[in-house]
């Protein structure tokens, strides 16, 4: 009872800690450097070799906060792995990854082991000791930050073969670590067990995955039967944070059950165990939206305990010595990048421009090396900690180098679209035929959307203060053909017009025979008049009907026509074009839509499709969603131009 009650006061101490870590990430985030840096720094502070705020023994005694926390960095990093959307760069993921996988490991065992002798806990150790380290070395500096890597290409809106093919080799890479990690840790411990290397430890590895894929996919189906079940949101994330944890005291059982009872120890990697459980919900079951939701909502304060606590637990003392050999690391790691990337992205056929910065975008590290390093500290007790601490130097440095990097290299391959130089509706451009009240009031509001618009007039010339109207105003001399592409008709994805109904019909009738324009709306004066527009596939709008239309919409459907409004500040509608090749053949349930958001309809080839779960979309359809207005503005960027 009282070890309880210490664990509780422990638990709420650290509780108290974890906030003020929160503050300090932010206030790092705010200077540009990664929120994680914060929270290890706040860490480092609170812990024994600083103020002391965190002993060693509440290091200890809060062991389950690291093992649940390593439990959902697993889970985040295999509900990120979907293979449809990454089929179409598979053969660029595969070469670059399998580059990355023989260069760093190979460049950080050697650099390893050409700097044993220069670090203490090494020095003491045979040949075949060292090896060993130098093995798990080399699996964790594979090790990227998925999280980190998607955090940065929202906010660049980056799309682009690039930006998938960096996306693909991130998430993989998280995969291959894991896997790699669990092999280098059983061939470390039997090195340093002197175990013989014959068939039979061949045989105990390969039983060994077979068992891991298996928990995995037996994790994975009871998670998805908790997805599937109509309970509160609270319920499914304390369900996910038990399964996690869950998986930690299986694995320890079954190692300590096998080394009691069996001839051979039996070590499943949990981390590998949780991957393969949500890769398996994200690929096939009809959850991954909701289980990605709910990660996300879990996430941020069980990172928040994890970093911190992974802070406190720093050997300070190792990482005063250990700062020149992470450095050393640090750069055998990049060139590692630099040789794996370089070389795959040329197996591949990838343009050399990209195969040039390529490197850079891969040297973020985080979750997942972090979790690594805290499992060697615990699985190897006699110089895990200081090896540990060695790694973690590096992840460190990885960490303040690796973001601006990687925004760097998707800023040098032209696939960055900020929202402070393009926001929603980016690059879409619109031409209005006729200058009066009405048109500067929507050439505004299309404006405020992110559309770049014109105003064409044919008496622009003599409209007072035209110059101080806040929208790029056109005169045209007359309604012809050149006139029409000189203010930009040609390309406009969209050209309203408010003249006469013949001045009206005139301008559509030239868009649509020399243009080709899509989407044409002609404000109509006069009732009566709708057919010759329709048959050139005009948009009318008639005022006095309209107005009646709508007050009738917002009578019997009251939401629906603030909607379409933009009344309610929290829903927005949208249609976009798809453009992004890689969804092109997705059914719209296999999509990763942000859960908050809905396809209301999608258009091809002028013709609206009876849409569900399993129509097919294909580049170029038009696509009309609704939800949020983040989430909406985030599908807009994904179906965008590439």
């Amino acid at each position: 009872m009282a070890y309880l009650l210490d664990i509780v006061i422990f638990a709420a101490s650290f509780a108290i800690i974890a906030l003020a870590s929160q503050r300090i990430g932010h206030f790092f985030s705010r200077i540009n450097l990664p929120l994680i840096s914060g929270f290890l720094f706040a860490g480092i502070l609170a812990g024994p070799y600083v103020l002391g705020l965190i002993s060693q023994e509440t290091v200890d005694n809060l062991r389950f906060v690291d093992e649940i926390s390593l439990a959902m960095i697993a889970f985040a990093a295999g509900s990120e792995l979907y293979i449809k959307e990454m089929r179409s760069r598979v053969k660029s993921i595969a070469w670059v990854t399998l580059g990355n996988v023989i260069a760093i490991p190979l460049l950080g065992v050697l650099a390893f082991l050409a700097l044993a002798d220069f670090i203490p806990f090494l020095q003491p150790m045979s040949m075949t000791g060292r090896l060993a380290v130098a093995l798990l070395a080399g699996a964790i500096l594979i090790a990227r930050s998925p999280s980190s890597a998607i955090a940065i290409v929202d906010e660049l809106r980056a799309r682009g073969p690039f930006t998938q093919t960096v996306l693909g080799v991130t998430m993989i890479s998280d995969v291959v670590v894991i896997i790699f990690f669990a092999l280098s840790s059983s061939v470390a411990d039997a090195l340093l067990t002197a175990l013989q290397f014959d068939v039979s430890f061949l045989l105990l590895l390969s039983a060994e995955f077979v068992l891991e894929v298996a928990f995995g996919y037996l994790v994975g189906r009871l998670l998805a039967f908790i997805l599937a079940r109509h309970l509160p949101a609270w319920v499914k994330e304390a369900a996910i944070l038990a399964m996690g944890y869950s998986i930690f005291l299986a694995v320890n059982w079954l190692r300590s059950f096998s080394h009691a009872n069996l001839p051979v120890e039996i070590f499943l990697e949990p981390l590998l165990v949780g991957m393969i459980a949500t890769f398996v919900v994200a690929n096939f079951t009809p959850y991954r939206a909701e289980l990605r939701k709910l990660l996300e909502e879990i996430g941020p304060p069980i990172y928040i305990a994890f970093f911190t606590l992974t802070g406190a637990s720093l050997a300070l003392d190792v990482l005063a010595y250990a700062w020149p050999i992470a450095l050393a690391l640090f750069a055998a790691r990049l060139a590692g990048l630099f040789i794996g990337s370089f070389g795959g992205g040329a197996l591949a056929g990838e343009p050399m421009k990209h195969n040039r910065i390529s490197w850079l975008a891969y040297i973020t590290q985080a979750g997942v090396g972090l979790g690594l390093a805290k499992e060697v500290a615990v699985e190897f007790p006699g110089w895990g900690d200081a090896f540990a601490a060695t790694i973690i130097a590096v992840i460190v440095l990885s960490q303040l180098v690796g973001p601006p990097a990687f925004k760097w290299a998707i800023t040098k391959a032209g696939e960055a679209h900020p929202k402070g130089r393009a926001g929603k509706h980016a690059g879409r451009r619109a031409v209005i035929v006729g200058l009066e009240a009405q048109s500067i009031t929507l050439a505004r509001l299309l404006q405020s959307n992110g559309w770049h618009v014109i105003i064409a007039s044919l008496h622009a010339e003599t409209v007072n203060d035209s110059n101080r109207i806040d929208i790029e105003i056109r005169h045209i001399a007359e309604l012809n053909q050149e006139c029409l592409r000189k203010v930009g008709g040609a390309d406009a994805d969209a050209v309203v017009t408010m003249l006469s109904n013949d001045e009206n019909y005139r301008v559509c009738e030239l868009l649509y025979e020399h243009f080709g324009v899509e989407n044409m709306i002609a404000r109509l004066n006069e009732a009566g008049d709708y057919d010759r527009f329709q048959k050139l596939g005009v948009i009318i709008v008639e005022p006095s009907t309209a107005i009646a239309h709508l007050l009738d919409h917002f009578v019997r459907s009251p939401s629906a026509a603030s909607l379409l409004l933009g009344l309610d500040k929290n829903q927005a509608i949208a249609e976009v074009q798809l453009q992004n090749i890689a969804l092109h053949g997705m059914a719209l349930r296999e999509l990763r839509l942000p859960i908050d958001v809905l396809i209301l309809s999608v258009r091809r080839k002028g013709s609206a499709l009876i849409s569900h779960g399993y129509t097919q979309l294909e580049v170029g359809d038009w696509v009309t969603v609704v939800g949020s207005p983040e989430g909406v503005d985030e599908v807009i960027n994904r179906f965008g131009p590439v």
